[in-house]
């Protein structure tokens, strides 16, 4: 699928906003700003791996669309969640184990950058990846 192969990002828009909203702290969110993330996804069926690798940290997500999983994000954050697929939009549903707060994450392929964008108590960010 259009998802497959490795994104590194190229540029955020609100990202410091959205982390804020998120409760991380000042630091952590100037060292996020700048994390140089780079991202493999690869699809076999309604089964993805994605791997992200960062100044911060190498993880391997697996999960299948519309399965909760688990996850945390770089700051400890605990989540709990599905990705679903809409069209050619992946959607994901995240509740925070602390809070019960919820974090809604898309990634669809826009030209020719994978775009995430994250939402979270009404702050909205997006990230572009471009394949490298």
């Amino acid at each position: 699928m259009a998802f497959d192969g490795s994104w590194k990002i190229d540029r955020n828009d609100n990202y410091e906003k959205f982390m804020e909203a998120m409760g991380i702290g000042l630091m952590k969110r100037k060292l996020g700003a700048h994390d140089n993330l780079k991202i493999t996804i690869q699809q076999n069926g309604d089964k993805f791996v994605v791997r992200e690798a960062s100044n911060f940290r190498n993880i391997e997500t697996e999960f299948t669309l519309g399965v909760s999983f688990e996850y945390s994000l770089a700051d400890g954050t605990e989540l709990s969640g599905t990705w679903t697929l809409e069209g050619n939009k992946l959607v994901g549903t995240f509740t925070r184990k602390d809070n019960g707060k919820v974090l809604k994450a898309y990634r669809e392929i826009v030209g020719d950058e994978l775009v995430q964008t994250y939402i979270y108590e009404g702050v909205e960010s997006k990230r572009f990846f471009k394949r490298g």
